[in-house]
């Protein structure tokens, strides 16, 4: 789950990391009433949207007094933004958040991290602050720094002095940075966040440490601990279906291809997606139904990817664990037939009552082609689409 900027601020706030004084407008009224009670000698307007690149695509404006301020507010508000991350439908603003402007000095990349491969929390140092950090590892490697720490309930002084070695601090900005790394810590392992960037992070003209700017993802399956971090979801800001899919507790990411899968289990659905590229076509969705679904979640399952315009094909790869098959297709038959199904459908059965899941299927006189393993239902449902 991602939050705003705003919100990883105010969280990093909580656990004393050094941030921008700012104030957020969640509704076009509140612009007037909000900005008139500022008092700061020149203001940083930002849309508040989960996509970087804002400040390219005239998200980020720098003030210097309450009318421009206030006229810029009302300008951005309900204003779609594109950026390389929103697509080209980007984004609409509905969340404006105003800061009081920084004098900047010097700029840093800082982030902390959930290391899957290592097992560990890694910290990434850059003096290339400010910048996609994507672009300096492709162009600048050796200026990126990782630091990888055990996973334990507090950071030692050498673990915290190797991830600033890049920055060479002075020692009135060391004390304090290294308080900040301290704080990010406590923030990523007590909010059980999977990554916290701060970029750039700023030594002002005043020598002093802030976090200009914050983002922060979180682990989708920590939440049900942390009913807080749940409380910050902004569901303008995630794909309707996406949305949906969280109601039935369904595994499902939307994709840019054509054919719809519906699989059970994480590593089958990657399987799937893989051999469909294989014969020269891409997934529409990443969709795990789980291992025990039942009919009603299988049937939400598949009028989610009917819900996608793009999808011209449906390929469903079940393996029967606990996972029955005939609990698979009649959920199937019962939403192809609600959804009036005019698009091939392809479905590869195997494991438990899976000879009794095709017979459900054969007697449901739907369009259905049987696949007799993996490799076949990729063939046939591309042959089916073509």
């Amino acid at each position: 789950m991602n939050i705003h900027e705003y919100q990883a601020k105010q969280l990093l706030k909580k656990y004393n990391a050094p941030v921008p004084e700012g104030v957020v407008i969640l509704n076009e009224n509140e612009i007037e009433n909000k900005i008139n009670d500022l008092t700061y000698k020149s203001y940083v307007l930002k849309a508040q949207i989960h996509a970087g690149g804002r400040g390219k695509a005239g998200g980020v404006k720098l003030i210097s007094n309450k009318k421009d301020l206030i006229s810029e507010a009302k300008k951005m508000f309900g204003k779609i933004l594109k950026t390389p991350q929103t697509g080209p439908e980007g984004k609409k603003v509905m969340r404006l958040y105003v800061e009081e402007a920084s004098e900047i000095s010097k700029e840093f990349y800082l982030s902390c991290l959930i290391d899957r491969q290592s097992s560990k929390i890694a910290f990434i140092s850059s003096t290339e602050g400010g910048m996609d950090i994507e672009k300096v590892a492709k162009d600048n490697p050796e200026k990126i720094i990782t630091t990888k720490i055990e996973f334990k309930d507090d950071i030692n002084i050498k673990d915290i002095d190797k991830i600033l070695e890049p920055f060479a601090f002075d020692n009135s900005q060391k004390k304090e940075s290294q308080n900040l790394i301290r704080s990010i810590f406590k923030t990523l392992i007590n909010t059980d966040a999977s990554l916290i960037e701060v970029n750039p992070l700023i030594v002002t003209k005043s020598n002093r440490i802030k976090c200009l700017d914050a983002k922060m993802n979180f682990d989708d399956n920590a939440l049900f601990r942390r009913p807080e971090i749940l409380e910050l979801r902004d569901l303008n800001e995630e794909d309707p279906k996406e949305i949906e899919a969280s109601k039935y507790d369904l595994a499902y990411i939307k994709l840019n291809g054509n054919i719809g899968c519906m699989v059970n289990g994480a590593g089958l659905a990657m399987a799937t997606m893989d051999i469909i590229k294989l014969y020269g076509q891409e997934p529409a969705n990443f969709l795990d139904v789980g291992g025990g679904a039942s009919k009603e979640k299988v049937s939400a399952a598949f009028k989610l990817i009917m819900s996608d315009k793009n999808v011209k094909g449906i390929l469903i790869n079940i393996f029967g664990g606990i996972m029955r098959c005939d609990v698979l297709a009649a959920g199937v038959v019962e939403a192809a037939k609600e959804t009036n199904l005019e698009v091939p459908l392809v479905v590869r059965l195997a494991g438990t009552n899976f000879k009794e899941g095709k017979k459900i299927l054969e007697e449901s006189k739907l369009k259905i082609l049987s696949a007799s393993d993996l490799n076949d239902a990729a063939k046939k449902i591309v042959e089916a689409i073509k």
